[in-house]
């Protein structure tokens, strides 16, 4: 039996917004959140990822989640 890996919700960081500005540019350029998203991508997350159980429904992304949780804690949230 072939192993199955694990399904994420679709996670595009990058994805144009319906109205003609990407939410890039509504981020200061030394904001914080920017020093989250850096570090985070540069982290090799496999481990992490084979947490994640192989059948049932489609996930939230280990890497967005991480993000948000982290810059919680930063702001105290």
């Amino acid at each position: 039996m072939a192993k199955q890996a694990p399904r994420f919700k679709y996670y595009a960081q990058n994805q144009m917004s319906l109205i003609p500005h990407s939410l890039e540019d509504f981020i200061p350029k030394l904001h914080p959140v920017r020093i989250i998203n850096t570090v985070i991508d540069k982290l090799d997350l496999e481990s992490l990822y084979a947490s994640y159980a192989k059948c049932g429904g489609v996930s939230y992304h280990p890497k967005m989640l991480l993000k948000v949780l982290i810059y919680g804690y930063l702001n105290n949230v």
